[in-house]
């Protein structure tokens, strides 16, 4: 695991580098809907 991210982080692929970072759970924010909808409007 670590030696594919150091080995993909800041590779170009499609002429773009590439940046690789380990998983981690989401972290959830009071009042946050997101998706970004409807913003503005509760």
């Amino acid at each position: 695991e670590d030696s594919a991210i150091e080995t993909l982080d800041g590779a170009e692929w499609m002429g773009r580098s590439m940046k690789v970072n380990k998983a981690r759970p989401r972290e959830r924010s009071n009042g946050n809907r997101g998706g970004g909808y409807n913003r503005g409007s509760f």
